[in-house]
């Protein structure tokens, strides 16, 4: 049972997830006008999305604009817009896959036709996950702590040689 546990607690949070990256890509607040120095009191505060740009008024009043052409986006938005869609699609993709496989363990699990051969989630599958995790922690700490450029210069000298030695 704690295997099922597992998979229902993984499909929601692959599920929440998902809606989350459909919020996110929704939300026009992906570069926020910024307040710098002295100058706190605007009159109005400027969100650009990769969708569209909107304007808020400090009376509250929003106006938005849907950008007229996807080959006048720069290119950091376009690539935005294209990975967020796959993400989502493939997303959907996933999800329907954990809801498959979960309800086939299932239904193998309380067979009776398969009498004592039952099958349920194995000890591999979560040092597999743990490795998993252990692997992207140890990537992320090595991109984070990158050595400077000049460190890999190596500076090597001669052999010395004090004259022919007598060995026996």
């Amino acid at each position: 049972m704690v295997a099922a546990g597992f998979q229902m607690m993984g499909i929601a949070l692959c599920i929440i997830g998902w809606i989350g990256a459909i919020v996110v890509c929704a939300l026009p607040q992906w570069k926020v006008s910024a307040f710098v120095g002295n100058n706190i009191v605007t009159a109005q505060t400027t969100w650009e999305g990769i969708w569209m740009s909107c304007v808020v008024q400090s009376t509250g009043q929003m106006q938005c604009k849907v950008y007229d052409s996807m080959l006048a986006l720069s290119q950091d938005l376009q690539a935005a817009r294209a990975l967020l869609i796959i993400s989502i699609l493939i997303g959907i993709v996933g999800i329907l896959l954990a809801i498959a496989g979960g309800n086939n363990i299932i239904r193998e699990f309380y067979n009776p036709m398969l009498g004592s051969q039952k099958k349920e989630l194995g000890a591999a599958l979560f040092i597999g996950w743990g490795a998993s995790a252990l692997l992207i922690l140890g990537g992320a700490l090595l991109c984070a702590n990158c050595p400077p450029k000049d460190n890999y210069s190596a500076k090597y000298t001669a052999a010395r040689s004090n004259g022919p030695r007598d060995y026996v």
